[in-house]
């Protein structure tokens, strides 16, 4: 893999722009309120870190992990959950916050989860999401970008496990195999 895989989406200073206004947004409706960010491992450490740098009101920080996108895969396969790693949120407002919304699938069952922990509140903060693929949720509460059906990588998210230290979003293209039949 290299860069010439790579095409740009959305530049770093189009997605700070982006995350400080989400900051200001979630900051205002949470005043006063008990909140808990709920960071979806890995893919959101950049993006419910930059968030949390800007935002103006009292939280907690918990992480859980959660995958159906094993190694190289770009399909899902069966959804993993572990929420050992959370802070009490009995009576909390928790914002889960993940890089993508693709179909849903991941985000639903975790919140499904979170429910069952008897929350004040679960809504829903990602950074991309893939509206055309949605099945399993309804919109998220917060989202920075709309973007297209594309293999995206970049600020968290990851081929493989690599390009998640990349400051913007870019479509990754696979190169196809030279014996691959076209």
């Amino acid at each position: 893999m290299t860069s010439s895989n790579l095409q740009q989406l959305i530049s770093p200073e189009q997605i700070q722009t982006r995350v400080m206004e989400l900051s200001e947004a979630i900051s205002h409706d949470y005043t006063g309120q008990p909140l808990t960010l709920i960071g979806v491992m890995t893919g959101s450490l950049m993006f419910l870190a930059d968030l949390v740098r800007h935002l103006r009101i009292p939280h907690q920080i918990g992480v859980v992990q959660a995958s159906s996108y094993p190694g190289a895969s770009t399909s899902s396969g069966p959804l993993r959950i572990e929420c050992g790693f959370l802070p009490p949120v009995a009576d909390r407002d928790l914002l889960i916050v993940d890089d993508i919304l693709d179909t849903g699938k991941t985000l639903s069952a975790l919140k499904q989860q979170l429910l069952t922990m008897q929350p004040a509140s679960v809504n829903t903060a990602v950074l991309l999401w893939k509206q055309s693929r949605t099945e399993h949720f309804p919109a998220p509460d917060y989202f920075g970008f709309q973007i297209q059906d594309r293999f995206v990588v970049g600020y968290g998210l990851d081929y493989d496990d690599d390009f998640r230290h990349l400051n913007a979003i870019y479509e990754f293209q696979e190169t196809p195999n030279p014996g691959d039949a076209k």
